[in-house]
């Protein structure tokens, strides 16, 4: 069977993308030739359209011509017109609630579990809190020697995870926006993966104080480390390994169980999207999530700017009033955030999305929503909140890559699915991540970083059930420890961005 030259997604599309780079002169399918050379994940025109006119994929406008396209012409990013964001003040909730969905092929998986509830560990890992930037250093060094010295004789430990991040001081501590940067770095304390062992590393004179990010249960010479309070650097060095040697014993008696799905929480995130993202890759993670959820398991999926063109569809899937009025208070703050910096949503595509045929945002948020699958959504999270409910959440975060993560992370994943169409090294140090390509050529480009390749569903020789019942298998395999992504296996671990979208004084 040969190859297909195009992908049409629904029949009223006026558009295809090219499976692969087509010549001038090729005829595409039955009385559309190609009049110039179609990049691969491009679109050609199906159909005559005038000056105005819609142009059309996954059956939504993705917006209109800016001049006369021919049939058989290429349609870049600079032939559209960015059509008005949907309202959200009109929206339908509860209309298209899926509860057909696919069993998995398992429900069990090996964890460990919190003594508090929730969500359980993916991994284990001594977290070490920090309360501003300015102790980064110190506390940089005192880790490297942890991981020499300490580390080799805790075998049942992980990892060890400085949590240095740039907030904490210089910052509007008392502005209305501050609860977000703040409550993200209080749930970082926390997460599933550190076993409920604290370890804060402060400076002493900083903003954002250990008494903002603790409890007062849990303020003590046991989990707190004032460097201003020390004499000396060798002394603060002595301090926090003396510190870190009494966690890691308590740690390394930590041990996987035999867990139900329903103690899995994870995330899905997508970035260096193309094309074809969403036809191969976030579909196979959202069929991925569809089991998850039928099986217990709870799915985040994020990032504001690429679901706020579809967050009609995303409406129809609330699971009532209350949870639809959420997400649309949240679409509402967003837009008045990126307002008051004087830009819309479509300064989000990047100038690889658009290398990769994606004309606008539109047309990525279209491929974008796929991740979530077809699930009833039960909560909405604000950025950095943890779920209170089982089952697919939408949890608003920035788009950003180096942001999302770490407000994913916040909201307790344990593991994150990460699709790619362009290409990304990009990874959480505590926590996993899983990365799945939208084509074949970038698995072969980098067959030692991608994990998972859709890129066969868009040549014909897989489906989706196949491409998201194989990543399904991998999300319990890595989360139970059995196997290591690639990004895992190299260390590839971003910096740790915390969203603070309140001022820096």
């Amino acid at each position: 069977m040969s190859e297909p030259l195009y992908i049409k997604i629904k029949d009223q599309d006026n558009v295809a993308i090219a499976v692969k780079d087509i010549k001038a002169g090729t005829e595409v399918m039955d009385g559309v030739i190609a009049h110039q050379d179609i990049p691969q994940a491009h679109k050609i025109a199906l159909c005559d359209i005038e000056k105005g006119g819609e142009i059309i994929r996954y059956g939504v406008v993705l917006g209109y011509a800016v001049s006369r396209i021919k049939k058989g012409d290429w349609i870049n990013e600079h032939m559209l017109e960015l059509p008005t964001p949907p309202d959200v003040d009109d929206m339908e909730f509860a209309t298209n609630l899926v509860t057909d969905l696919p069993e998995p092929p398992v429900t069990v998986w090996e964890g460990y579990r919190n003594p508090w509830g929730g969500p359980a560990g993916t991994r284990n890992i001594l977290g070490i809190s920090t309360t501003v930037q300015c102790v980064t250093g110190v506390l940089n060094v005192a880790v490297e020697r942890m991981r020499k010295e300490l580390l080799p004789k805790y075998p049942n430990v992980d990892d060890i995870v400085p949590l240095n991040h740039a907030y904490g001081c210089g910052v509007a501590i008392n502005a209305p926006e501050a609860k977000v940067p703040i409550r993200a770095l209080r749930n970082l304390a926390k997460h599933p993966n550190f076993g409920g062992q604290l370890m804060v590393v402060g400076l002493g004179c900083e903003k954002f104080t250990v008494e903002m990010l603790l409890d007062e249960a849990d303020i003590c010479p046991e989990n707190v480390i004032i460097l201003q309070e020390i004499k000396g650097f060798n002394a603060m060095v002595d301090a926090l390994m003396e510190m870190a040697e009494k966690k890691l014993a308590i740690l390394n008696r930590r041990k996987r169980e035999t867990l139900p799905l329903s103690e899995l929480l994870i995330g899905m995130q997508c970035g260096g999207s193309d094309a074809f993202s969403g036809v191969t890759a976030n579909p196979s993670a959202g069929y991925a999530a569809d089991m998850l959820v039928k099986g217990g398991a709870t799915v985040l999926f994020s990032e504001v700017t690429e679901v706020r063109d579809g967050v009609y569809l995303l409406g129809h899937r609330c699971v009532n009033e209350e949870v639809g009025k959420k997400l649309a208070a949240e679409m509402k703050w967003y837009d008045n955030y990126l307002d008051a910096g004087q830009v819309d949503r479509s300064a989000n595509p990047t100038p690889g999305n658009k290398k990769g045929g994606l004309a606008n945002i539109v047309e990525k948020a279209m491929g974008s929503i796929a991740k979530s699958g077809t699930s009833p959504i039960v909560e909405v999270l604000s950025p950095a909140e943890k779920p209170s409910k089982k089952g697919l959440i939408y949890a608003a975060t920035p788009a950003s890559d180096i942001v999302c993560g770490p407000c994913q992370l916040a909201s307790g994943i344990g593991l994150q699915v990460f699709m790619t169409g362009r290409g990304t090294p990009y990874g959480l140090a505590i926590a996993p991540v899983i990365k799945v390509c939208s084509r074949n050529e970038m698995k072969e480009q980098w067959q030692d970083l991608i994990d998972i390749n859709a890129g066969p569903v868009a040549t014909g020789e897989a489906d989706i059930p196949e491409i998201g019942t194989q990543l399904f298998m991998e999300i319990i395999d890595v989360a139970s420890g059995r196997r290591k992504s690639f990004a895992e296996q190299y260390r590839l671990h971003n910096d740790l961005c915390i969203f603070n979208p309140a001022p820096i004084t």
